[in-house]
């Protein structure tokens, strides 16, 4: 079988369903390698920063590691921004969408708020922008998190001289949380805190 029979969704067989399962399972499997990829892209996205899009998230994701931080809050540092180029406009919750069933709520939170909480370091230049609208989740448990996410990896990483790891140097750990079983309780864990920095 090449292909299913079917014109309009409604007609599949079974048959049709286990043959596309089968594919969605295989194609499932590369989802590391395509966002791999796609952080590349970020390259050919926005400019007038001193380092490009991918070298900002290399770096967000350089200060993660070195800082002692877990898996889980390096691959969201290395990917909160990959919407960049697809959706400049909710980029944070582009990202968030695509990290939701790999990493912990408490990661895919602070991706999917850290556009509203960065704000606050240029809203006051920005004609009807909000400079306080992080304000907005004031009282959420990850509230904190996201500010911590902001402060020492987000608008830190834009330096030309700091010494980046390269994307090389991220491969596994992305292969590693995109091999994970989609929303597994265990990884997810609403509620979980963890510290940021290895501390």
């Amino acid at each position: 079988m090449d292909h299913v029979s079917f014109t309009q969704m409604k007609d599949g067989t079974k048959e049709d369903y286990d043959f596309l399962n089968r594919h969605e399972i295989d194609h499932t499997r590369h989802t590391a390698q395509r966002l791999l990829t796609a952080l590349v892209d970020l390259d050919k996205g926005l400019s007038g920063y001193k380092i490009t899009r991918l070298g900002h998230s290399l770096q967000s994701a350089t200060r993660a590691q070195r800082d002692g931080a877990d898996t889980d809050w390096i691959v969201a540092a290395l990917l909160h921004d990959i919407g960049d180029i697809y959706a400049p406009y909710n980029h944070d919750e582009y990202a968030a969408t695509i990290l939701k069933p790999f990493v912990r709520e408490q990661c895919t939170w602070c991706v999917q708020t850290h556009g509203d909480f960065q704000m606050v370091y240029y809203g006051h230049h920005l004609d009807g922008a909000d400079p306080d609208k992080r304000e907005r989740h004031r009282g959420h448990p990850y509230f904190d998190d996201c500010a911590e996410f902001c402060e020492r990896w987000d608008q830190a990483s834009f330096d030309p001289d700091y010494d980046t790891l390269p994307l090389s140097d991220f491969a596994l750990l992305v292969e590693q949380v995109f091999a994970r079983t989609p929303y597994d309780p265990a990884v997810i864990r609403p509620g979980a805190r963890v510290p940021l920095t290895g501390a």
